[in-house]
């Protein structure tokens, strides 16, 4: 399914989007050394009940996973990329932690991630690794506009991940938002210009780069969710919602 909505609905989709770009922001303020990942799924379920909205993730129950997620966030630590879920570990200083977002409000979802050091001694090649994927992130933005194909924004993503020596895996990776957090098409991180569906203005994306130092293959860990870097190596991810408008692409998850 692809839902393009009308020029009237941006306001609810921006609104959606501020409230997830403004509580990932909120949530990195809060976490520290000694922060348990459970505390941080706390805090998500009490303000996303106060906003109102409603979480895609607790109840989500995909092929994939093994069963409802059952949590409000994806916390994925270190090796661990994507679809983290929250279980009783205490953060510790120079963890690499993504944390990764949707919600319904007012009807529209919008699905965020991002990536960042807990403490004070964060590794160089993290943080080289996260600044890759807001790059690529960013150059994958840039080309989103009307009359432009998936598969630019693919190439554009895989173009900077390449650039910087990761390999890429096209498992997982961007999606259509709207009235539900999965649909098509699908973004993968790299790809070839000219190809797939044609953006059309209304259409909303999110688009996200995620990378593996030296592999691309993943693991899935007991829990049946959480996937991991097949060697251990540290991984990192970037995600925005945008909006696609006769003006160009609008960041609905960037905060002012």
């Amino acid at each position: 399914m692809i839902e393009i909505y009308a020029p009237a609905d941006l306001d609810r989709a921006k609104a959606s989007g501020r409230f997830i770009g403004t509580t990932l922001q909120e949530l990195k303020g809060r976490v520290k050394v000694g922060t348990n990942l459970l505390e941080i799924d706390q805090w998500t379920k009490e303000m996303i009940a106060q906003a109102g909205a409603v979480s895609c993730y607790v109840d989500y129950d995909p092929s994939f996973g093994d069963g409802a997620f059952g949590y409000y966030i994806c916390t994925s630590v270190n090796d661990a990329v994507l679809h983290g879920k929250p279980h009783d570990y205490a953060l510790n200083d120079g963890d690499l932690l993504t944390l990764d977002l949707a919600v319904s409000l007012n009807g529209i979802v919008a699905d965020a991630a991002i990536s960042f050091t807990v403490g004070e001694s964060a590794d160089p090649a993290d943080v080289k690794m996260i600044e890759t994927t807001e790059r690529a992130l960013a150059a994958g933005i840039a080309v989103a506009k009307p009359g432009a194909r998936i598969g630019d924004i693919s190439h554009a993503i895989g173009t900077v991940l390449s650039a910087a020596g990761y390999p890429i895996n096209t498992d997982f990776g961007g999606h259509g938002v709207g009235s539900t957090m999965h649909q098509d098409p699908h973004i993968a991180n790299d790809g070839r210009p000219g190809r797939g569906y044609q953006l059309r203005s209304g259409l909303l994306l999110a688009i996200e780069p995620w990378i593996m130092a030296g592999t691309a293959k993943l693991v899935t860990d007991a829990d049946g969710w959480t996937l991991r870097s097949a060697t251990g190596s540290r991984s990192a991810h970037s995600e925005h919602t945008i909006a696609i408008t006769d003006d160009g692409p609008v960041i609905l998850t960037a905060v002012d």
